[in-house]
């Protein structure tokens, strides 16, 4: 049977671990009190007499004589509580106080248990009730926009209707979209219309019920001033974020049309409502409507678990003190209103409905997929092709061993073929599989310390990807990848033509990319097409609003230019033709294959830089400027090093120093003080943060030295060792691969310290922006 303490540390919610009852410091206030009556009722025996074989039934006898003499009292310990309403900082606060029977006033471990139980269920019910009022306002907000949504829905389909009738040339309808089950019931319709004067009134009433509720329409202060029988035109001011391209230049358009609108020169009149801003208006809805379910059923989770953690901890002291204080205090816990408040499974329900209504069709099946979207279960089969791929790829790997030495692959005559034709290609698959088995790794130690990387990158708890389907992936991999290896030396050393034995690595490629590109819902679809849109965020930075996900990819990319480099070599290998006439100088000293190493090596960083030069426009943050100064540092290094490889002479080694050593210094500060918080100076654990999820510090410290160790590796290219090729390409493998460890290793402490920053400010449910407006505009 598993604690209640362990059940109580899987089951809480990570971000408001601090604001839950302290189990266990109630459990070493148990322990003392058990300590305590220990010592009181410890017998010593008098020694001068000696044992006697009566002293069990004395014992026993005293035993029956106390428990007599306890049942003739007054069972309760606790005595009737009360609610004193104490004034602080002009607000009132509810400090629940006991007050305590004259046995247990002479105890202090008891006195000291009961107000540490006192103050454990007002930071409890304080906490339930902030978050209770902060989830019914968002309710009531939510109810508000809904309904605007409604009434503007109203407003189209009549005016679809009429506009069809219409024979006037003020206006035309465009197209309207039948509604899906992804977009609900409501119309997405671009309108333009004119209005007789018998549903004028009609008319006036709905767009002012509209302006009531927070919509604002462009013009409206005008529309006295018109000339009889004339309607000024409005537009409708929809807020949607610009996170995207096409939102961008449509919120730039949309301002355009307003000032047009708004100008009182232009003759013209009619109506325009913009139906992709309906169309993304309801999508905000939905999800806001989804997000404020998840928050009640967090904090329906949160008082359950405290209930429970009470009940638990008051039957302890119950047997540790032989009394019934638990019944008592129940009560009072019961009273309070963590307990007692049905508003927020009232809430609960009544968003159940709108959204099964409104957004399901009056499916209530299909709303509850996306309510409660129900997790995969993990399968035992992914485990058994975890272990079946890795024996493979473990005896694959061996065979090919064998095989190259028996043939005598890297002597010097034939090394340099193979190499040029295979290195690349599989390099690169060799360099990815590290990468996802050091994902697999985080995965594995976030879910392990209760790191909620879900809520972190905003992934669907449905499909989003376990650590041992990030095994699965990457063993399945590099099992392909060696049985390659093994077919194409086996094929080479029979002596088949190497013009088409060397096209095997780019058949390899070509698969891998139909797979990732396959529509069809095979091998975790979800993850290929999120890492597709990921990728296609990062390319295109300055245009889409940056997300976590967005620019924590983005620092893996700097940390894998070896392997973009490896795709350059390939890419050039195979459209050259050199697979066939084997001619490798056609890549190495063409001048576009030159200039395109300096944009390969450049592009992770600028791609970077783009994602903090965005994230200062959006945030007005200063710090995202001094990232982007980071990264054009880095640019700055990997290009004097490029260079360097070319032209080593003194002047561009001293130049490789020192921008090298800028650059290494500027990410270290920026790895421990900024990604990770360490180097706090006033922090109650030494040179680090003061909340730290691992529990031995040594693991920090230890993690800081091999941090600075891997970010200092540059200094291999200034050594420039004498070695051959071989060597040289089994270096330069070995270094890319120390880069890889250290993103791995780097990612479990950004993820930490971004983890800690939502402990610390409670955040446990996303803040979805909505679309309507609450104030009044001008226009």
């Amino acid at each position: 049977m598993v604690k209640f303490s362990k059940e109580l540390e899987a089951q809480l919610i990570p971000e408001w671990k601090e604001a839950f009852v302290n189990y266990w410091q109630l459990k070493k206030h148990v322990k003392k009190i058990k300590l305590s009556r220990k010592s009181k009722h410890t017998h010593v025996p008098n020694c001068d007499f000696g044992l006697s074989v009566f002293d069990p039934i004395r014992a026993i006898a005293k035993k029956i004589s106390v428990r007599f003499h306890n049942a003739g009292e007054k069972p309760n310990t606790v005595q009737e509580s009360r609610n004193v309403m104490v004034e602080e900082v002009d607000e009132e606060k509810e400090v629940h106080e006991n007050e305590l029977v004259q046995l247990f006033s002479e105890e202090d471990e008891v006195k000291a248990f009961f107000e540490s139980l006192d103050d454990e269920l007002t930071k409890v019910d304080q906490f339930y009730k902030t978050k209770e009022s902060e989830f019914l306002e968002r309710g009531e907000i939510l109810n508000k926009q809904l309904q605007i949504l409604l009434d503007l829905k109203q407003v189209l389909s009549d005016r679809r209707r009429k506009s069809v009738k219409s024979q006037s040339g003020f206006g035309f309808l465009s197209q309207s979209y039948s509604s899906s089950p992804r977009n609900s019931d409501f119309s997405e319709t671009t309108t333009e219309y004119s209005e007789s004067p018998t549903d004028k009134s009609q008319t006036e009433d709905v767009i002012a019920a509209l302006e009531k509720n927070g919509i604002n329409f462009i013009g409206a202060a005008t529309r006295t001033k018109t000339k009889k029988g004339m309607k000024p035109k409005m537009s409708m001011r929809i807020d949607i974020p610009a996170t995207t391209p096409t939102r961008t230049i449509s919120a730039v358009t949309s301002m355009l049309w307003e000032d047009l609108v708004n100008n009182p020169k232009k003759e013209g009149h009619g109506e325009f409502i913009n139906r992709k801003k309906i169309q993304c208006a309801e999508k905000m809805i939905r999800g806001a409507f989804v997000e404020l379910y998840r928050g009640l059923g967090l904090i329906k989770t949160y008082s359950s678990l405290n209930m429970v953690a009470f009940t638990k901890i008051l039957k302890k002291f119950d047997k540790v003190a032989n009394q019934q204080a638990s019944t008592n205090y129940l009560k009072l816990v019961k009273r309070s209103n963590f307990i007692s408040s049905d508003k927020v499974v009232r809430l609960m329900d009544e968003v159940e409905c709108l959204f099964t209504k409104h957004f399901a069709n009056n499916d209530r099946k299909k709303a509850m997929k996306f309510l409660r979207p129900q997790q995969q279960k993990e399968s035992h089969m992914v485990t058994f092709f975890v272990g079946l791929f890795t024996g493979s790829f473990v005896t694959l790997f061996s065979v090919y061993a064998i095989l190259a030495h028996l043939c005598g692959l890297f002597s010097p005559t034939t090394e340099t073929a193979y190499m040029e034709a295979v290195y690349p290609v599989f390099s690169m698959f060799a360099l990815l599989s590290l990468h996802l088995f050091m994902y697999g790794c985080n995965l594995f130690m976030w879910r392990d310390t209760r790191i909620n990387y879900n809520f972190i990158f905003e992934f669907q708890p449905s499909t989003a990807l376990k650590y041992r389907d990030a095994f699965l992936i990457c063993t399945c991999m590099m099992t392909a990848v060696v049985g390659a290896m093994v077919i194409h030396l086996i094929l080479l050393s029979n002596n088949f033509s190497p013009h088409y034995v060397d096209a095997i690595p780019g058949i390899l490629l070509l698969s891998f990319i139909a797979l990732l590109i396959c529509p069809f819902n095979i091998f975790y679809r979800s993850t290929r097409y999120c890492f597709l849109r990921v990728i296609r965020n990062i390319v295109c930075s300055p245009f889409y609003k940056v997300l976590m996900v967005d620019f924590f990819m983005a620092d893996q990319l700097t940390s894998q230019i070896p392997l973009m480099r490896h795709m350059e070599s390939t890419a050039c290998y195979f459209l050259a033709g050199s697979f066939k006439t084997h001619r490798y100088e056609t890549c190495k000293s063409g001048k576009l294959y030159r200039e395109l190493a300096y944009v390969i090596s450049f592009a992770p960083y600028y791609w970077r830089a783009m994602q903090c030069a965005r994230r200062w426009l959006d945030e007005c943050d200063m710090n995202h400027l001094a990232n982007l100064g980071k990264y054009v540092s880095a640019m700055v290094a990997a290009g004097a090093r490029i260079t360097y490889s070319r032209q080593p002479t003194p002047l561009w080694m001293a130049i490789v120093l020192v921008t090298s050593l800028v650059a290494t210094v500027y990410q270290l500060y920026w790895d421990f003080v900024k990604d990770w918080g360490f180097f706090n100076p006033r922090s109650k654990n030494p040179w680090l943060r003061d909340d730290l999820v691992l529990k031995k510090k040594s693991i920090y410290y230890i993690s800081i030295a091999l941090n600075f160790v891997l970010r200092v590796a540059w200094v291999e290219t200034v050594m420039r060792f004498n070695v051959g090729i071989l060597e040289s390409r089994l270096l330069e493998f070995f270094l890319a691969s120390l880069e890889v460890i250290r993103r791995g290793h780097w990612n479990f402490y950004r993820l930490e310290n971004e983890h800690l920053n939502n402990v610390g400010k409670y955040r446990a449910v996303k803040a979805v922006p909505l679309p309507f407006r609450e104030t009044d505009s001008d226009g």
